[in-house]
């Protein structure tokens, strides 16, 4: 999964240190963004079984709905 930025200080020096104990490898950048990556891979194996069952019926509404939300003035 993707991983998230640490977050950067608004202080300079506090960011200049930052940038250096990245740099030597003292600080890792990247925090975790609560997402397991399994989980993730298994919706998208999902969402292809999906897709694989829909009848071109159904797959033609969701694909109208879809266009409609799309175009919707609001």
């Amino acid at each position: 999964m993707a991983q998230k930025r640490t977050p950067r200080p608004r202080d300079p020096i506090q960011l200049g240190k930052l940038m250096v104990d990245i740099m030597t490898g003292q600080v890792l950048d990247a925090a975790d963004d609560g997402k397991d990556a399994a989980a993730a891979k298994k919706g998208k194996i999902g969402a292809a079984k999906r897709a694989a069952s829909l009848t071109p019926r159904e797959r033609s509404e969701i694909a109208a709905l879809a266009a409609s939300a799309r175009w919707k003035k609001g």
